[in-house]
């Protein structure tokens, strides 16, 4: 029996070239696999015969739209995850729902290797292949860019010869990976750090210099998911959709960084998220209302740590499920609403309010009708300062 193996396939240039190419190195059959989850653009079926006329012997496809946007983005909105402050996971949160999909094909058209695109310098080869390795074991990994020597322009020129059904333009200077929680792009005029990006770099989001007149808009959440807009009940990816329109038409969510890659190498990266930061900046303010101060300071190394797993590809590791636990406890009083005002590239929080919030009125104003006790401060601060007090005295009579 020939030998069979999956391809991870987006449609675009380089995967439809590795269809044939894949084929003429190992002289095995290729499926190829695609994962919508959420990037746009053409049709999953049209995706699927351009496979096929490239040489699939099978092509599958998986809506993963509101799975990705339940099991993953929301998973990253409860631990507020922004790798180095800035980059919300556009890419590294997608791999995993991908990866599953794709040990899923492996098993029903029994194949015994998995391949990907991702070139051998950067993040995403770490994911496909240790997620792999998780979940399908016995499974062997090639990626064609890497092992198989598939340059671009070698990718060009195999096209032209065979004849493929792909546009082989060599105009577009851009990497881009999107899906529904943003969109990254890089490579081009962009590695040179000290250029600017241009208008054409960006899709996602409006211009933020001349915006439209300020949206406003209320996100209510229950447990640390958003469940409503304005009111009306949406689901998460329904969430994420709406947010990204009405956010990226205020310029909210552009992120130009120079990032530290898991290989070792800086990389200047840009994104647009605006869903997932509007959604972020509005989920930290409901944790502000409703987190136990103690709990959210431990929370936010917990966050991070998280996050840092996630970008290193180690979605499926025992210590991120751990982590995800005590994430998940709590997000049991993040129920509340927030009201932000989207305008000019900024999402502003102007408003909270929740019925198990931990903020009270009446401790808080300086007002008639104040309950705190502010008797009770001066005994505190000798009790809170003592230990420095002894130390400062102790330094104090050695001479130091």
């Amino acid at each position: 029996m020939t030998e069979r193996i999956v391809l991870a396939y987006s449609g675009g240039l380089d995967t439809s070239v590795a269809i044939g190419w894949i084929a003429e190195a190992t002289g095995a059959e290729v499926i190829a696999v695609a994962v919508d989850v959420g990037q746009g653009g053409e049709s999953l079926e049209t995706i699927r015969q351009r496979a096929l006329g490239c040489g699939a012997v099978e092509a599958y496809v998986a809506d993963a739209r509101d799975e990705f946007a339940t099991e993953y983005c929301m998973p990253a909105l409860k631990a507020n995850a922004l790798y180095m402050d800035a980059y919300p996971l556009v890419s590294a949160v997608s791999r995993p729902v991908i990866v599953k999909h794709l040990v899923a094909a492996a098993r029903k058209f029994g194949a015994t290797t998995v391949s990907h695109g991702c070139t051998g310098k950067g993040n995403d080869q770490v994911r496909f292949e240790v997620g792999i390795q998780t979940l399908g074991p016995d499974l062997k990994c090639i990626a064609p860019v890497r092992d198989l020597a598939l340059t671009r322009d070698k990718a060009i020129a195999f096209a032209e010869e065979k004849g493929l059904p792909i546009e082989t333009t060599k105009k577009n200077p851009f990497s881009i990976d999107q899906n529904v929680w943003g969109r990254a792009v890089e490579t081009g005029f962009l590695e040179d750090i000290w250029n600017g990006p241009t208008k054409d770099v960006y899709d996602y989001t409006e211009s933020p210099e001349f915006p439209p007149v300020a949206d406003e808009v209320t996100i209510s959440f229950k447990e640390g998911i958003p469940v409503a807009i304005d009111g009306n009940p949406v689901t998460p990816l329904q969430a994420i959709e709406e947010l990204n329109r009405r956010a990226g038409a205020q310029g909210v969510g552009r992120i130009d960084i120079v990032e530290d890659r898991l290989v070792g190498i800086k990389s200047r990266e840009i994104y647009e998220a605006p869903g997932a930061m509007a959604l972020i900046a509005a989920h930290r303010e409901l944790e502000n209302v409703t987190v136990e101060r103690e709990q959210a300071r431990f929370k936010k190394t917990v966050d991070q740590r998280w996050t840092e797993l996630v970008y290193d590809g180690q979605w499926f590791s025992p210590l991120k499920r751990s982590l995800e636990t005590f994430i998940d406890d709590t997000q049991k009083y993040v129920t509340g609403d927030i009201r932000m005002d989207l305008h000019g590239g900024r999402a502003t929080v102007t408003g909270r309010r929740s019925d198990v919030g931990l903020y009270d009125f009446n401790l808080a104003t300086y007002d008639s009708g104040d309950t705190f006790d502010q008797s009770m401060a001066r005994g505190f601060i000798e009790l809170f300062g003592m230990s420095s007090k002894v130390a400062s005295s102790r330094d104090q009579r050695a001479g130091a």
